[in-house]
């Protein structure tokens, strides 16, 4: 069975913008999660991973926070996209080595909740100096 096409656009907003599903879901929990964490892995965290599995691992990196709102997520025909650019923090030490999955989280450190993965295209190499960056043309798609 699939979701309908409204639906999808639903579940994705109330994930990525905290908007209430009618007569389903709402966003009124005694503290909602306000933001999601964006973390990148040198392979799949795969499906019983958490945000820790495979991660990213050099001096500068750390999980970057994306308010769980319309300002942080666009929403539209059943994918996400950040609303602005996501750059991680700049190795300035390190082993260098490839981002080739990013992961959409609960938690700023340790092994949060993974709520979607996925391979990035193209990868994303890092080294001294370079500053990772997920860019407004990436999506993820609920279908």
């Amino acid at each position: 069975m699939s979701k309908s096409n409204t639906f999808e656009n639903d579940l994705l907003k109330m994930i990525f913008n905290g908007v209430a599903i009618a007569n389903l879901a709402d966003n009124a929990a005694s503290s909602p999660l306000g933001n999601l964490y964006l973390s990148l892995h040198t392979s799949d965290p795969g499906e019983a991973g958490d945000q820790s599995t495979n991660e990213v691992n050099y001096t500068g990196y750390s999980r970057v926070a994306v308010p769980r709102s319309a300002a942080g997520w666009v929403v539209t025909g059943g994918s996400v996209s950040p609303a602005a650019a996501i750059e991680f923090g700049e190795m300035t030490a390190g082993t260098p080595g490839t981002a080739t999955h990013a992961a959409i989280g609960t938690a700023s450190g340790g092994g949060g909740k993974i709520l979607y993965s996925g391979a990035i295209t193209p990868t994303i190499p890092f080294n001294v100096g370079v500053v990772p960056r997920i860019r407004t043309t990436t999506t993820i798609t609920e279908d």
